[in-house]
């Protein structure tokens, strides 16, 4: 078995974005949690730009990945991001040393 992935998903709000763009993604979480091979997903909001968002999300497997972005809840959402996101999002893995 390997170990677990790290993924880290870090964008911005556009201009007058930033209160719908947190309520999107906090609508996230919940079911997200309940997702097979989930073992942490945790939204950030910048402590000195409240445009910043990050997620920091652990998961058993790359597998398991690959199986949340099939999800309906984040494919809706990923439908509306063009509106709501300035620029592209960051999005990297890691895994623990």
């Amino acid at each position: 078995m390997s170990a677990p992935l790290t993924f880290v998903a870090r964008m911005r709000a556009k201009p007058g974005q930033e209160a719908r763009l947190r309520a999107e993604l906090q609508r996230l979480v919940a079911p997200t949690h309940a997702e097979a091979g989930c073992l942490s997903y945790d939204l950030h909001i910048s402590q000195s730009d409240p445009a910043m968002f990050l997620f920091y999300e652990t998961w058993r497997s790359q597998a398991d990945l690959d199986a949340h972005f099939e999800t309906p809840h984040l494919k809706a959402l990923v439908k509306i991001l063009p509106e709501m996101l300035e620029g592209e999002m960051e999005l990297t893995k890691w895994t623990k040393w």
